[in-house]
């Protein structure tokens, strides 16, 4: 009998210690994003800031050890594809996250809800998944893009824009963008749509000057925007530029300077928001890279605190899908923004605020935090996603 009980607690142990050793295997996470190009800053501060996180916890998100593996989609969808594929059958993974660019989320996103995984966003917000063909292993902590240029349109209406140019680069996003801008803009507009990848804007710019509108909106992220922000002051145009964060983040505003001088920006992130989650956030990210973050990098920073807590609710077990879908529901973080929750179609409910490009009493331009627009503000499609 003696021997018998002792056989089996070595049995027991064995099992205990090999059940140990599984629990303590880092969870893979794949984290696609565009890191070459004109854009590529973008991807960057979004590997950066989902980074910090995971430094920050010891290589540990939720106090379970995570392995996250990061590739460049080179803004190619084909490529993001490929990508997606590689994560989902060598790596096993089950999240994966970090696109950037909404053309790309339109080709990944449905290979990993085919596959059961969990789709999580950290910037990429289109219509698609917002509305019926919402699902309920995608996550969007960003935005979606429409909703976040529907305060742009309000604060148009404001400040008696009547007439406006809206121009937008030539992709889902883009045309995403201008939709949103126009369910709250009441006045006459006229509408241009430049390729995603263009680098010359001397045709619009001429149209911009002929047309002569009250006011400018547009959306061009990454690099397109700073070369055409340098090619709009360069040709003295005087027509008011309104914009949301997406085309004047820190990158941009650093890159061209004057050339933004007393911009309107609508935004849902700022350096200068004062809870004390973003004020921890933006003095590590500024210690660690020696950068001020932009929004990517403060969206990709909430994702992997999101994340975190559906790893904790599955105690390491990322097979357990249910459990960490009900976690992500919740919202349950600390968010650099303040105000964060999700809507029903899981994607964000937040505040989007005023921002002017100001110059400091150091002499240096700084997007400044100036009122609130709309509060608790989600999606316009979020009545339609039916889980």
């Amino acid at each position: 009998m003696n021997r018998l009980r002792v056989y089996l607690g070595a049995v027991m142990l064995a099992v205990l210690c090999s059940s140990a050793v599984m629990a303590a295997d880092p969870v893979p996470i794949g984290l696609i994003t565009t890191l070459s190009g004109p854009g590529g800053y973008t991807g960057q501060d979004v590997r950066d800031g989902f980074a910090l996180a995971v430094e920050q916890e010891g290589g540990k998100l939720g106090g379970v050890p995570v392995n996250v593996t990061v590739e460049d989609d080179g803004l190619n969808p084909a490529t993001g594809r490929a990508i997606a594929d590689r994560f989902l059958q060598q790596n096993k993974a089950k999240i994966i996250t970090g696109i950037v660019f909404s053309n790309v989320m339109a080709t990944v996103a449905p290979d990993v809800l085919a596959a059961g995984a969990l789709f999580i966003s950290p910037n990429a917000g289109l219509s698609t998944f917002a509305g019926s063909d919402c699902n309920k292993n995608l996550f969007v902590t960003s935005f979606q893009n429409d909703a976040a240029n529907v305060p742009a349109g309000v604060f148009a209406g404001q400040h008696g824009y009547k007439k406006m140019m809206l121009m937008a680069a030539d992709y889902v996003a883009g045309r995403d963008m201008i939709a949103g801008f126009k369910m709250s803009y009441k006045g006459d507009a006229q509408e241009i749509y430049p390729k995603l990848d263009q680098t010359d804007f001397s045709a619009e710019i001429a149209r911009i000057r002929d047309a002569n509108p009250d006011a400018l909106f547009y959306f061009l992220p990454g690099g397109a925007g700073i070369n055409f922000l340098k090619q709009y002051a360069q040709a003295g145009v005087k027509v008011p530029l309104v914009a949301t964060i997406f085309s004047l983040d820190s990158q941009i505003l650093a890159a061209t300077g004057d050339a933004s001088a007393g911009m309107s920006v609508i935004g849902h992130y700022n350096l200068d928001f004062p809870n004390a989650a973003n004020k921890a956030f933006v003095s590590a990210f500024v210690a660690r890279y020696h950068r001020p973050p932009t929004f990517y990098a403060a969206d990709a920073y909430d994702t992997a605190h999101a994340i975190g807590t559906a790893l904790r609710a599955a105690g390491g077990d990322d097979s357990k899908i249910d459990v960490m879908r009900t976690e992500l529901r919740k919202a349950d973080f600390k968010s650099v923004r303040g105000n964060f929750k999700f809507g029903p179609n899981q994607y964000p409910v937040q505040d989007w605020y005023l921002m002017q490009v100001e110059r400091g009493a150091d002499g240096k331009l700084a997007v400044v935090t100036k009122s609130k627009v709309v509060s608790d503000y989600g999606d316009p499609f979020a009545s339609k996603c039916k889980m």
